[in-house]
């Protein structure tokens, strides 16, 4: 079965076209590099706010049945920045791990990362993973966590998606 990934640009500006979006083209680059296994994608472009939010990734987890769901955007501590509320209010189950991992990677680059605020989580067979929105942090973090997404994926009945060890090497444990 091909993996259905949603990627999902957070941004007033973008939304309204008044801004170029570069966080959705930068996670669909990285997705191209490190994913070797087939994969479609489904882009949505959407204002800040909890319920625009909220409602894009419930439609993308259970309407659009996408396997991966990445965000860019909206995770820093400005008043419209309330995409990780709106994470929680549509995952089920929380993975802190991911947040955690990549704040810690990007505090080696910028002490300014305590700041961000990305959550990850599962909705039914859909992993959720909140991203930073420079092009650059999103490769760090996703750099990071990515080893342990299709494990992940495989854990919750989702597609299986294969990554280029060379890139990226993905655990998965011995049968």
């Amino acid at each position: 079965m091909i993996a259905r990934i949603g990627i999902v640009t957070v941004s007033d500006r973008a939304a309204k076209g008044l801004y170029e979006d570069e966080g959705g083209p930068a996670i669909a680059s990285f997705l191209n590099e490190v994913i070797v296994s087939s994969w479609q994608r489904v882009v949505r472009i959407i204002p800040d706010g909890f319920e625009s939010v909220r409602d894009t990734l419930i439609d993308l987890a259970d309407r659009e049945c996408c396997d991966l769901i990445l965000t860019t955007g909206g995770t820093g501590p400005a008043p419209r920045d309330v995409t990780p509320e709106a994470t929680a209010a549509a995952i089920v189950k929380e993975l802190p791990g991911f947040g955690e991992l990549m704040r810690r990677k990007s505090l080696e680059q910028v002490p300014t990362a305590i700041l961000s605020r990305q959550i990850a989580g599962t909705r039914g067979a859909s992993l959720i993973i909140n991203l930073p929105g420079r092009p650059a942090s999103i490769r760090m973090c996703l750099m990071a966590v990515f080893p342990a997404v299709p494990y992940c994926l495989d854990l919750i009945g989702a597609s299986r998606i294969d990554t280029d060890p060379a890139v990226c090497a993905a655990f998965r444990p011995a049968v």
